[in-house]
């Protein structure tokens, strides 16, 4: 357990976090609760496959990303999709068969486009895939995998995949708590500068890129550090009286409901919104 000296000088306890505790305490603490702090935890839904098809193509890029440049190809990306295809959530084989071929197709373009040799809009050079960032900011140890991490003319750059509905811009990479913990993890763990962070759409084949300075940094490990020490103080509350659950932890229950994967365990989200089918995170 990490630890740092309190107000009193007796040893505090450090609140480790990722940008997915973070966001799910943010978004539903009853959520956060079911979650990660219940044992047994409770079941929770099956996959949905908007999840399956974003995982596919990680992995098949992931698998791509890890070989040197002159092994990279358009073909072998769409192969490494065929590899690691699921099925799970879609309505039936004819759906998946269609997001399979979107899939290839994405990742095919974007190797083409950002990973051969002569590529037309290279990235960089890759010293991070997949990688295990943490860092400790004041009360609180940011933790997180970064889908890649590139290098470009001397300072990182985070790159996170995306494969939603939603085409992201320059300011969804801005706001993103996520991909703030990672530069600010990502300047601790290699010791090399790190600014620019970065939200690739494979559907879209658009990237979206915000320049952090110190401030803008700060501004969200403030945040963060605020919501880890909340998250932290509720869980330890809970350890200590486990008849304050739901005091402690209320729902949030509106129209997201419907696919969350533990409505089962929370009348008020069944109340607020219908179950929604597990393909309905699909693009049309």
């Amino acid at each position: 357990m990490s630890m740092q000296l309190g107000l009193d000088g007796m040893p505090a306890r450090l609140v480790r976090v990722t940008p997915s505790r973070l966001a799910t305490w943010e978004d539903c603490r009853r959520r956060y609760r079911l979650t990660y702090l219940d044992r047994p935890a409770p079941p929770r839904g099956g996959a949905r496959a908007a999840s399956t098809l974003g995982a596919v193509v990680h992995n098949a890029l992931h698998a791509v990303f890890g070989e040197p440049p002159a092994r990279r190809s358009g073909a072998r990306a769409a192969v490494e999709v065929d590899r690691r295809w699921s099925s799970e959530g879609f309505r039936d084989d004819e759906q998946a068969a269609v997001h399979r071929e979107r899939a290839r197709a994405w990742v095919a373009d974007y190797v083409e486009r950002h990973a051969v040799p002569d590529a037309p809009e290279p990235m960089g050079e890759v010293v991070g895939l997949e990688r295990w960032l943490s860092a400790p900011a004041g009360a609180m140890v940011a933790e997180g995998r970064a889908d890649r991490l590139d290098q470009r003319g001397g300072e990182v750059v985070v790159v996170d995949y995306k494969t939603g509905r939603r085409v992201p811009d320059a300011d969804d990479a801005r706001r993103s708590p996520a991909l703030a913990l990672y530069a600010l993890a990502a300047r601790r763990t290699l010791r090399r500068p790190c600014h620019r962070v970065e939200l690739h759409h494979l559907p879209s084949g658009t990237v979206a890129a915000a320049d952090h300075d110190d401030a803008g940094l700060a501004a969200h490990r403030e945040r963060a550090e605020a919501t880890a020490v909340a998250l932290g103080a509720a869980a330890d509350a809970l350890e200590e009286d486990p008849r304050r659950a739901e005091d402690l932890f209320p729902p949030a229950p509106g129209p997201r409901c419907g696919a969350c994967d533990v409505r089962r365990h929370c009348p008020e989200g069944r109340a607020a919104a219908p179950a929604e089918p597990a393909w309905s995170g699909l693009a049309p």
